[in-house]
């Protein structure tokens, strides 16, 4: 089967965060199944940056991945609309992954036109929060997407019940299947979460105010516990500086510590030298964090907008309000837990339910329904 994966951005794109990482590894995993023929188109965008790779094709594994120049913020690039018809045209099954995107509509419109299937990434987009901006400009943006799927050869690819009922909602003319991103599990190298002491919390993801951070610092003033606070990420550079004048303000300059984008090496010690994970967001689809969280043995307090309700009954963690108030007694609460012993249930959880190779078969799978069943209209 030939797939074609098209996306503004790529690995080792970094500043999108958990989505740059989920949609890499399912590359990863689907190339390695036979009978897949993979090729992916992208640009050289990465937030602000670009990648430091030439926009021309770079094998990986043995896939292609095509890097085009961007010309223009955030992700507008010539190149890319060169290859896109002739690249769609070689395809089975086109793979999406933008919304509110330069490279959306002229896939759809294109798909469309050829009669190809699509399976649709939208990773959340279509999710919104108090404070969602311009919504009307995304309804207008949402219509014309709707109008050019069908049921039958357009699916939503969302990764919780909650994502596939608002992205349902948005774009009605598709169709919505539920798979969820895989993890990695690495090597814990006898991780070991403090019994008592100091519990070392860390914040690992995009710096943003969906991300529900400022609670989570008026939290840890509330909670009155010995806390350290090891925030892991980045964003604008305004929001970030507000961040740390917060954290100034509530006099938490000595429990708080900024790192800045953390990756490789440097994130797997976050992750050794943490207790417990806090995810303190308004609104999230996955939130691949949790998973990594998990993976590495690391409990989580998630809160309700995350879809990570049965961290509770599986035993692996707290999911709770993300007002200071409710996080604050979460940190109390689970501060008294068996921490090593949740880490261990998180940790087995990801290895049955969320391995890459279990993921990448359900997504071929959908792939070849798809394909199927637009071939027999």
């Amino acid at each position: 089967m030939k797939v074609f994966h098209i996306s503004p951005s790529f690995y080792p794109a970094g500043h999108y965060g958990g989505p740059i990482y989920s949609g890499y590894s399912l590359c990863n995993g689907l190339a390695r199944l036979p009978g897949v023929e993979l090729r992916v188109l992208t640009t050289d965008s990465d937030g602000p940056r670009r990648v430091d790779i030439q926009a021309e094709t770079k094998p990986v594994l043995n896939y292609g991945v095509h890097y085009c120049r961007r010309w223009i913020r955030p992700d507008f690039a010539a190149g890319f609309f060169l290859r896109l018809p002739a690249m769609i045209r070689w395809a089975d099954v086109v793979h999406l992954t933008a919304v509110y995107s330069s490279p959306t509509l002229p896939t759809l419109l294109l798909c469309r036109l050829l009669s190809k299937p699509v399976v649709w990434s939208t990773r959340g987009a279509l999710q919104r929060w108090n404070e969602s901006t311009k919504l009307q400009l995304k309804s207008v943006w949402e219509t014309f997407c709707n109008s050019l799927c069908s049921s039958k050869r357009v699916v939503l690819h969302v990764t919780s019940e909650d994502e596939g009922r608002e992205s349902a909602a948005k774009i009605p003319n598709a169709g919505v299947a539920v798979i969820p991103n895989g993890i990695h599990l690495p090597n814990l190298n006898g991780y070991h979460r403090q019994a008592n002491g100091e519990l070392r919390l860390l914040y690992l993801g995009r710096l943003h105010p969906i991300k529900g951070i400022e609670n989570l610092l008026h939290a840890i003033k509330k909670s009155s516990c010995d806390v350290k606070l090891s925030i892991c990420g980045d964003g604008e550079l305004g929001y970030v500086a507000g961040l740390q004048s917060l954290a100034n303000q509530l006099e938490l300059k000595p429990q708080v510590q900024f790192f800045g984008h953390v990756d490789g090496a440097i994130k797997e010690t976050q992750f050794a030298e943490s207790d417990l994970c806090v995810v303190p967001s308004f609104k999230e689809n996955f939130c691949m964090v949790v998973a990594e969280s998990l993976a590495h043995g690391v409990p989580v307090i998630a809160s309700r907008g995350t879809p990570w309700q049965k961290l509770e009954s599986i035993g692996c963690g707290l999911w709770v309000d993300n007002n200071p108030e409710s996080l604050a007694d979460a940190i109390k609460r689970i501060r008294l837990m068996p921490l090593n012993e949740m880490g261990e249930r998180g940790r087995t959880w990801m290895a049955n339910e969320f391995s890459w190779e279990s993921v990448s078969n359900q997504m071929l799978s959908l792939y070849r329904e798809l394909a199927q069943s637009n071939h027999a209209n």
